[in-house]
Protein backbone atom coordinates (compact mmCIF):
# COMPACT_ATOMS: atom_id res chain seq x y z
CA UNK A 1 0.00 0.00 0.00
CA UNK A 2 1.54 3.40 -0.96
CA UNK A 3 2.42 5.91 1.76
CA UNK A 4 0.36 9.09 1.97
CA UNK A 5 2.02 12.19 0.50
CA UNK A 6 2.28 13.85 3.95
CA UNK A 7 4.35 10.99 5.36
CA UNK A 8 6.67 11.05 2.34
CA UNK A 9 7.23 14.82 2.75
CA UNK A 10 8.01 14.42 6.47
CA UNK A 11 10.45 11.61 5.75
CA UNK A 12 12.30 13.78 3.22
CA UNK A 13 12.77 16.73 5.60
CA UNK A 14 16.21 16.67 7.15
CA UNK A 15 17.42 19.38 9.45
CA UNK A 16 20.89 20.33 8.13
CA UNK A 17 21.96 21.52 11.58
CA UNK A 18 21.17 18.27 13.42
CA UNK A 19 22.75 16.20 10.67
CA UNK A 20 26.07 18.07 10.98
CA UNK A 21 28.84 15.68 12.07
CA UNK A 22 29.80 17.84 15.09
CA UNK A 23 26.24 18.41 16.32
CA UNK A 24 26.58 15.97 19.23
CA UNK A 25 29.97 17.30 20.37
CA UNK A 26 28.71 19.34 23.33
CA UNK A 27 31.02 18.32 26.17
CA UNK A 28 32.70 21.21 27.95
CA UNK A 29 36.28 21.95 26.92
CA UNK A 30 36.78 24.90 29.32
CA UNK A 31 36.55 22.82 32.48
CA UNK A 32 38.36 21.68 35.58
CA UNK A 33 38.19 17.92 35.98
CA UNK A 34 35.06 17.76 33.82
CA UNK A 35 33.29 20.63 35.62
CA UNK A 36 32.54 23.56 33.26
CA UNK A 37 34.08 26.81 34.48
CA UNK A 38 31.28 28.91 32.94
CA UNK A 39 28.57 27.04 34.82
CA UNK A 40 30.52 27.41 38.07
CA UNK A 41 31.28 31.11 37.63
CA UNK A 42 27.87 32.51 36.62
CA UNK A 43 26.47 32.16 40.14
CA UNK A 44 28.52 35.12 41.39
CA UNK A 45 27.36 37.83 38.97
CA UNK A 46 23.78 36.55 39.22
CA UNK A 47 23.77 36.74 43.02
CA UNK A 48 25.55 40.10 43.06
CA UNK A 49 23.03 41.56 40.61
CA UNK A 50 20.25 40.66 43.05
CA UNK A 51 22.38 42.02 45.93
CA UNK A 52 22.76 45.37 44.14
CA UNK A 53 19.00 45.68 43.79
CA UNK A 54 18.52 44.61 47.40
CA UNK A 55 21.03 47.16 48.67
CA UNK A 56 19.31 49.87 46.61
CA UNK A 57 15.94 48.92 48.07
CA UNK A 58 17.33 48.90 51.61
CA UNK A 59 18.92 52.32 51.08
CA UNK A 60 15.58 53.65 49.81
CA UNK A 61 13.80 52.15 52.80
CA UNK A 62 16.30 53.06 55.57
CA UNK A 63 18.30 56.01 54.20
CA UNK A 64 21.44 54.38 55.66
CA UNK A 65 24.52 55.26 53.57
CA UNK A 66 25.91 51.79 54.19
CA UNK A 67 23.43 50.34 51.69
CA UNK A 68 24.27 52.87 48.98
CA UNK A 69 27.97 52.07 49.45
CA UNK A 70 27.22 48.31 49.46
CA UNK A 71 25.33 48.72 46.16
CA UNK A 72 28.43 50.24 44.52
CA UNK A 73 30.56 47.31 45.64
CA UNK A 74 27.95 44.75 44.61
CA UNK A 75 27.47 46.40 41.19
CA UNK A 76 31.21 46.56 40.53
CA UNK A 77 31.84 43.02 41.67
CA UNK A 78 28.89 41.74 39.61
CA UNK A 79 30.39 43.39 36.54
CA UNK A 80 33.93 42.07 37.16
CA UNK A 81 32.80 38.53 37.94
CA UNK A 82 30.46 38.80 34.94
CA UNK A 83 33.45 39.55 32.72
CA UNK A 84 35.18 36.40 33.98
CA UNK A 85 32.03 34.29 33.49
CA UNK A 86 31.55 35.83 30.05
CA UNK A 87 35.12 35.07 29.03
CA UNK A 88 34.77 31.41 29.98
CA UNK A 89 31.37 31.21 28.26
CA UNK A 90 32.70 32.81 25.09
CA UNK A 91 35.65 30.41 25.01
CA UNK A 92 33.23 27.51 25.49
CA UNK A 93 31.02 28.76 22.66
CA UNK A 94 33.97 29.09 20.30
CA UNK A 95 35.73 25.85 21.33
CA UNK A 96 32.84 23.39 21.23
CA UNK A 97 31.36 22.79 17.76
CA UNK A 98 28.08 21.29 19.01
CA UNK A 99 27.38 24.42 21.06
CA UNK A 100 28.19 26.77 18.16
CA UNK A 101 25.75 24.91 15.91
CA UNK A 102 22.72 25.70 18.07
CA UNK A 103 20.84 28.98 17.68
CA UNK A 104 19.78 29.10 21.38
CA UNK A 105 23.46 29.27 22.36
CA UNK A 106 23.81 32.44 20.32
CA UNK A 107 20.65 33.88 21.89
CA UNK A 108 22.16 33.28 25.32
CA UNK A 109 25.43 34.86 24.17
CA UNK A 110 23.74 38.03 22.89
CA UNK A 111 21.68 38.36 26.07
CA UNK A 112 24.80 37.86 28.19
CA UNK A 113 26.70 40.59 26.31
CA UNK A 114 23.72 42.92 26.81
CA UNK A 115 23.68 42.02 30.51
CA UNK A 116 27.39 42.76 30.86
CA UNK A 117 26.81 46.16 29.27
CA UNK A 118 24.01 46.89 31.72
CA UNK A 119 26.08 45.72 34.71
CA UNK A 120 28.94 47.95 33.61
CA UNK A 121 26.58 50.90 33.13
CA UNK A 122 25.10 50.35 36.59
CA UNK A 123 28.53 50.35 38.20
CA UNK A 124 29.78 53.30 36.14
CA UNK A 125 26.68 55.37 36.94
CA UNK A 126 27.35 54.94 40.66
CA UNK A 127 31.00 56.00 40.47
CA UNK A 128 30.06 59.67 40.28
CA UNK A 129 28.46 59.57 43.73
CA UNK A 130 27.05 56.44 45.25
CA UNK A 131 24.41 58.11 47.40
CA UNK A 132 22.91 60.35 44.73
CA UNK A 133 23.01 57.54 42.17
CA UNK A 134 20.54 55.26 43.94
CA UNK A 135 17.34 57.24 43.55
CA UNK A 136 15.67 57.19 41.14
CA UNK A 137 17.84 55.87 38.31
CA UNK A 138 20.16 53.52 40.19
CA UNK A 139 17.36 51.41 41.61
CA UNK A 140 15.55 51.36 38.25
CA UNK A 141 18.72 50.21 36.50
CA UNK A 142 19.25 47.57 39.20
CA UNK A 143 15.68 46.33 38.74
CA UNK A 144 16.19 46.16 34.98
CA UNK A 145 19.45 44.26 35.55
CA UNK A 146 17.57 41.72 37.68
CA UNK A 147 15.13 41.16 34.81
CA UNK A 148 17.99 40.88 32.33
CA UNK A 149 19.91 38.39 34.49
CA UNK A 150 16.74 36.31 34.87
CA UNK A 151 16.23 36.23 31.09
CA UNK A 152 19.86 35.41 30.41
CA UNK A 153 19.91 32.74 33.12
CA UNK A 154 16.70 31.20 31.80
CA UNK A 155 18.24 30.76 28.37
CA UNK A 156 21.50 29.47 29.82
CA UNK A 157 19.63 26.99 31.97
CA UNK A 158 17.67 25.76 28.97
CA UNK A 159 20.96 25.08 27.18
CA UNK A 160 22.16 22.91 30.04
CA UNK A 161 18.94 21.19 31.11
CA UNK A 162 17.17 20.80 27.76
CA UNK A 163 20.09 20.44 25.35
CA UNK A 164 22.76 19.15 27.80
CA UNK A 165 25.29 21.62 26.44
CA UNK A 166 28.57 21.87 28.29
CA UNK A 167 27.88 18.75 30.32
CA UNK A 168 30.13 15.74 30.60
CA UNK A 169 29.26 12.59 28.67
CA UNK A 170 31.24 10.42 31.11
CA UNK A 171 29.48 8.13 33.56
Amino acid sequence: MPQPIVQKAEAMQVDPITSHPNFDLTESKIAINGHPIHAMSVAFPVALTFCTFGADALYWWTGDLFWARAAVWAAGTAFLFGLAAGASGTLELLAVPGIRKRAPAWTHFVLAVMLLSLLGANWGYRMGGFESAVLPYGILLSAFNVLAVMMTGWHGGKLVFDYHLGTSKRN
